[in-house]
């Protein structure tokens, strides 16, 4: 199973993917590319009634270490365009979350769903990051060793699966390596980073605005470090902290998650009879993965591992709109048909129903590695694995083994710099109470360490806020469209 950190897509809701099936100091010597984007028809995206949708292609330096030694590479951009936009603004950069999330998909998802204030203000401008998608993408994990990763099971408790699972991951990074080499590290977040001052000036905006989710939020954080007088305002929707190395993440995602399932559970049980995990809905899940680890239901030719099976129970967590999926397609995968179950999780791995994989994977394991500066191995990996079982029973060995792959990382690490945002504005930091995968704790310490950072707060459930409740869409508008910072200690009801 591969999860962990922040996932991908992870801004949009499972019910759509369900019906779709450097260092700082440093900016002054960069140069990006001269403003201005040859846009023009976009061809693989879906068109949005009343906006018009162009595409672009913009070059970027491969290095923004070395940015004149000629090696390039090319960042994708999509606008949506509301036909009734009236004074406008400027552009509304967004990242979706991953790292692995396309921004163009997204955008043009945004388009449609995000409210008529910002819309008519506003192109929304999205971009598949270095790596992801269109952008110059990492291509190096086979679809079946995918298939075996997420398949396999999310605990393994003897020393011949575990070290299994350790040859797997160890295969798919060794692939990658011998694909890119050393290059892998051009990847990392600060390089991105430094691409999204790239694309405000290829949308010819003299500053930044920004709105970024999970993911998201931690290049949006490293942005305003390095450009802090180049940003109007930025809104980051559920925090990375990026104070925590990968362990401290991956244990607070598992502590978040167990929060998560048990509110899910409350959930079901409160539905009393018509609640298809009965009385007990952990023991349910518990029974049902131990079940499938030995005699998994089949669908198509595909056996429903344990490891699909938790992959689906964490995909629809990331939003309460999908808590019925996740009961019926448990109920049924307990009966025998797993089919739903599949569709859930495949929509999470970017897995198409022939087989074929996105590249959300292969950026996410690029992106991830090398941010990463601690350097774990598999022996500590398997030391966290029985301490976070005992701490998480059942998101903390899971959480555990997805550090295997950036314990075996062979590339180089370029990991980001953390500190404050000088020189620009305040920045809204939004966290949801029951958020399973940016725990609501990582909000005020992302704000504070922006020094420039204001909290706003979601009592609700899933992963990132806006605009899901009137409350969060108005706090965030308003501070969008006239830079009206909502009061301190501003707090919306989950209803």
């Amino acid at each position: 199973m591969q999860w962990g950190r922040v996932r991908r897509i992870t801004a949009l809701s499972i019910g759509v993917l369900l019906l779709a099936t450097a260092c700082a100091g440093q900016t002054a010597e960069l140069r990006p590319p001269a403003a201005g984007a040859d846009w023009g028809e976009c061809e693989d995206v879906d068109r949005v009634r009343g906006t018009t949708l162009e595409c672009a292609m913009i070059t970027v330096p491969a290095d923004w270490n070395a940015p004149d030694n000629g090696e390039k590479m090319e960042i994708a951009l999509l606008r949506a365009r509301n036909d009734r936009q009236t004074e406008r603004i400027g552009s509304l950069v967004i990242n979706p979350g991953g790292p692995g999330g396309s921004g163009v998909d997204f955008a043009a998802y945004l388009a449609d769903t995000l409210p008529t204030e910002i819309l008519s203000r506003f192109d929304i401008v999205g971009f598949d990051p270095r790596g992801v998608g269109r952008s110059t993408p990492v291509d190096c994990i086979s679809d079946a060793d995918k298939d075996a990763i997420n398949g396999f099971a999310p605990d393994p408790v003897s020393d011949a699966d575990f070290n299994a699972l350790v040859a797997l991951q160890n295969q798919a990074v060794s692939d990658c390596y011998t694909a890119y080499g050393d290059g892998l590290a051009r990847y990392a977040s600060v390089q991105a980073a430094h691409d999204i001052d790239a694309i405000r000036a290829a949308v010819g905006d003299e500053k930044l605005t920004y709105l970024g989710y999970s993911y998201g939020t931690l290049l949006g954080s490293i942005y305003a470090q390095q450009n802090g007088a180049k940003l109007r305002a930025a809104v980051l929707d559920g925090a990375v902290d990026p104070g925590l190395d990968d362990v401290a993440t991956s244990e607070g995602q598992a502590a978040a998650f167990e929060l998560a399932f048990d509110n899910f559970a409350a959930w079901c049980t409160e539905r009393g009879s018509t609640c298809e995990l009965g009385p007990n809905p952990r023991k349910y899940v518990m029974d049902l993965l131990a079940k499938a680890t030995t005699s998994p239901a089949v669908s198509n030719g595909r056996q429903a591992t344990s490891g699909w099976i938790l992959t689906a129970v964490i995909a629809a967590l990331y939003d309460e709109s999908a808590w019925p999926y996740l009961s019926a397609g448990l109920s049924e995968a307990a009966a025998g048909d797993p089919s739903l179950v599949f569709q859930i999780a495949d929509g999470y791995v970017g897995r198409s129903p022939s087989g074929e994989y996105d590249n959300s994977t292969d950026a996410f394991n690029a992106v991830n590695c090398s941010d990463d500066a601690t350097v774990e191995t598999a022996e500590s990996v398997r030391g966290l694995q029985t301490t976070w079982r005992a701490s998480y029973p059942m998101f903390g060995a899971p959480l555990a083994t997805t550090l295997l792959a950036c314990a075996l990382w062979q590339a180089p690490r370029d990991p980001y710099p953390t500190g404050a945002s000088t020189g620009g504005p305040t920045i809204v930091v939004v966290g949801t109470k029951g958020d399973p995968a940016t725990p609501y704790a990582n909000t005020a310490k992302l704000a504070a360490q922006l020094g420039t950072g204001e909290v706003l707060t979601w009592e609700g459930e899933g992963h990132t806020a806006y605009p899901k409740t009137p409350c969060i869409a108005d706090a965030v508008n308003g501070y969008l469209t006239d830079l009206t910072v909502p009061p301190p200690g501003t707090v919306c009801p989950a209803r």
